[in-house]
C-alpha cells in the first residue's frame, strides 16, 4: 500500500503532482535543487489552495491540513522509506539518470521509481538502476488538480507487479484514470497534442488568423478547455520545443519539426505563463492578463 510518496522537482508539474498527493491525504516529501526554489515551489502551491479557498472549493483547515501533508527533505536520503518517489525535473536526459542512480542506492527494494518524463526513455532511464522491473513513467497532464489521466508508461523491463501496484495507486488512491502506454518518445497525449500546437503555429506563420483566433476556434468550436497557444504558454514553449525536437530527432518525421516562430519566442526568452509572456501574457500567479 501507498502512503508516502516523494516528488523530486518543484516546477510547475511537480507543485500540481506535490498538492494532488496531500490533497489525497498521502503523505508527501519533496526536494529541489536550491532553497531559492524550494520556497518559491511552496509559496507556489499556498497561492494555488488560497484560490481555491477565494472560489470556496476548499477551507482553511483544509488549506492547512494539505500544506502538514508535505514535507521538505534537506537530502535524498529522507526518500529512503518512501513507497513511490516521482522524479519530475526538467528533460534533461543525464540529470534523470543521476537522480535515479541515486534512488537506487537509497530506496528499499520495494519501492516504485517513476519519472513523469513526456518523451525520454523509461528503458535508458531503468538501466542505471539495479532494478529495471521497478521503473515506470507516471506522466501527469497540466493542470493536474484537474485533468484526471495519467499515462502509465512501462519501460522495456517494467514488470507485470510493478503495472499493478501503480495501476492500483493511480485508480485506487488518486482516483485518475490511469492508461497503460508502451515506450515510444510523446507516448500519447505528448505526441498527439505537440502536433496541434506545431500545426497552431503553422497556421499563425501563414497569417490564417490570429493566435487569439485560433485559440477561439478550438475551445469554442470543439470544446478544448484551453486553445492550443494558451496551452503552450502553460506547458512552458521551452518544453513544448524540447518535445518537438526529441520526437523529430527519434522519429525523423518532418511533421515533428518545430516551428520557427516557437524557435524565435524561446530564444526570446518568452516561454509561457512562467515567464510572464508567451503568445498572451500572465501575472505573477500564473493567470492570464
Amino acid at each position: 500500500m501507498i502512503k508516502k510518496v516523494g516528488v523530486i522537482g518543484l516546477g510547475t508539474m511537480g507543485q500540481g503532482i506535490a498538492e494532488m498527493l496531500a490533497a489525497k491525504g498521502l503523505d508527501v516529501v519533496v526536494i529541489e535543487v536550491s532553497d531559492e526554489r524550494l520556497s518559491y515551489g511552496l509559496q507556489m502551491i499556498e497561492s494555488s489552495l488560497d484560490k481555491q479557498i477565494e472560489k470556496w472549493a476548499l477551507t482553511g483547515a483544509e488549506k492547512k491540513l494539505i500544506l502538514s501533508k508535505i514535507n521538505t527533505a534537506q537530502g535524498y536520503e529522507e526518500f529512503a522509506d518512501c513507497e513511490l518517489v516521482i522524479e519530475t525535473i526538467t528533460e534533461d536526459l543525464e540529470a534523470k539518470r543521476e537522480i535515479f542512480q541515486r534512488l537506487d542506492s537509497i530506496c528499499g527494494e520495494n519501492t516504485i521509481l517513476a519519472s513523469n518524463t513526456s518523451t525520454l526513455s523509461l528503458t535508458e532511464l531503468a538501466s542505471v538502476t539495479t532494478r529495471p522491473a521497478r521503473v515506470i513513467g507516471l506522466h501527469f497532464i497540466y493542470p493536474v488538480s484537474k485533468i484526471d489521466l495519467v499515462e502509465i508508461v512501462r519501460g522495456l523491463k517494467t514488470s507485470d507487479e510493478t503495472f499493478a501496484q501503480t495501476k492500483h495507486f493511480v485508480e485506487e488512491i488518486i482516483l485518475k484514470k490511469g492508461v497503460m502506454v508502451f515506450e515510444t518518445p510523446g507516448f500519447v497525449t505528448t505526441r498527439l497534442i505537440c502536433l496541434l500546437i506545431n500545426e497552431a503555429l503553422h497556421v499563425l506563420e501563414e497569417g490564417v488568423a490570429s493566435a487569439e483566433d485560433i485559440d477561439n476556434a478550438m475551445r469554442v468550436g470543439y470544446s478544448f478547455h484551453h486553445g492550443p497557444f494558451e496551452m503552450a504558454d502553460r506547458f512552458g514553449l521551452d518544453s513544448v520545443l524540447a518535445a518537438l525536437e526529441r520526437m523529430f530527432r527519434e522519429y525523423g518525421e518532418l511533421k515533428y519539426r518545430p516551428s520557427f516562430v516557437l524557435k524565435k519566442m524561446v530564444r526570446a526568452g518568452h516561454l509561457g505563463a512562467k515567464s510572464g509572456v508567451g503568445f498572451f501574457h500572465y501575472d505573477k500567479d500564473g493567470d492570464r492578463i
